[in-house]
């Protein structure tokens, strides 16, 4: 398919299949026995909330060979794959559980994704249960498997945001490495959601609320100050709150900073714009054009999503779509396509 611009696809996802990720799973160490292994009975990851959610495209794309050919026809150079059920992964109670599968899917992924072609690339699951264990895991799936990065689930059972400083040791690892983290979306378990009644509800705020929660936390706990080199997006919420949370946060900071923010030395918005915080856009979003405006054009990138929601001829307009957008100039369009997602990744 010929195009105007290279498209780096920043977040796509893998469809896991648990019959094969049970096959690189060693438990206390031990391989799991059938019956332990929960394929077509328990899952191996948790669930995500416990609403039905449609499956789109993914049974269709449960494999490389289906995400060969979706890259084909959109002309999409790379794509960067994230979970699916292992959205649900920081909502693993036990840790050595957590250990385990997140080691036997970063196996997975890159025997099933990575080793079958280049194009693909994947972010590592690691456990944020226990910190140590997941510098060490992150080490691994960079050095060792390839991987690009680590997934930070915006939803986990540790009862504090990703500012904390116990996550600092994996911030460093992240830093030391030159590997992005990623905060991502999905589960709604923990964010208030309980008294909707219908999934169109919580499904509209799962994804913006928890982000802007870990956001705060790390922003206001001072995480870009003690780590001026790390790299983060927030991914699967479009890009329309940023402003909001510019305009929100420095407000917070500007009355009460001095004394709750010790570490912080920039605004937020400041932090924002700095190049260390990266988002992913919709190709529709009206406000875009304003997002560039604030945060600047360079720390915004494309996600297909592919294969989640959607059946696979739905996704297909989505580049030709935001080419032909008249209120954002091409050197914008090729950041955000390209150039960007290159940056934050190290692609090359």
């Amino acid at each position: 398919m010929a195009q105007q611009f290279r498209v780096i696809d920043a977040d796509g996802h893998c469809v896991e299949r648990e019959d094969q990720i049970a096959e690189f799973i060693q438990y206390r160490g031990r391989p799991l026995r059938g019956v332990e292994q929960g394929v077509g009975a328990m899952p191996l990851f948790p669930s995500l909330d416990g609403w039905f959610r449609p499956a789109g495209d993914a049974l269709a794309a449960g494999n490389a060979a289906a995400w060969l050919s979706f890259l084909d026809e959109t002309g999409i150079e790379t794509t960067v794959l994230y979970p699916t059920a292992g959205l649900a992964y920081g909502l693993i109670q036990d840790c050595e559980w957590a250990v385990a599968l997140g080691r036997a899917y970063n196996d997975w992924l890159h025997r099933y994704y990575l080793q079958a072609d280049p194009r693909f690339r994947g972010m590592a699951l690691v456990p944020v249960q226990d910190v140590p264990a997941a510098v060490v895991e992150l080490r691994r799936a960079v050095t060792e498997l390839g991987l690009s990065g680590a997934v930070l689930p915006s939803a986990n059972v540790l009862h504090k945001g990703y500012g904390h400083a116990d996550f600092d040791p994996l911030y460093a690892e992240a830093e030391r490495l030159d590997v992005p983290l990623a905060i991502h979306g999905a589960p709604s378990k923990g964010w208030g959601f309980d008294y909707f009644d219908k999934f169109i509800q919580t499904h509209a705020m799962e994804h913006p609320i928890p982000l802007m929660i870990q956001m705060t936390s790390m922003l206001f706990d001072g995480v870009f100050e003690r780590f001026p080199r790390l790299r983060v997006a927030f991914l699967e919420a479009g890009c329309a709150w940023i402003p909001f949370m510019m305009d929100r946060l420095d407000e917070e900071f500007e009355r009460r900073g001095a004394r709750w923010c010790p570490g912080l030395t920039r605004t937020p918005s400041e932090v924002l714009s700095g190049g260390q915080v990266y988002v992913s856009c919709e190709v529709e979003e009206r406000s875009l054009p304003y997002v560039v405006e604030r945060m600047g054009a360079d720390h915004i990138f494309f996600p297909s999503d592919y294969p989640h929601e959607r059946q696979r001829d739905q996704f297909l307009g989505d580049i030709p779509e935001f080419v032909e957008r008249p209120d954002l100039g091409d050197d914008v369009k090729r950041k955000i396509l390209t150039e960007n997602a290159i940056r934050f990744y190290r692609l090359r």
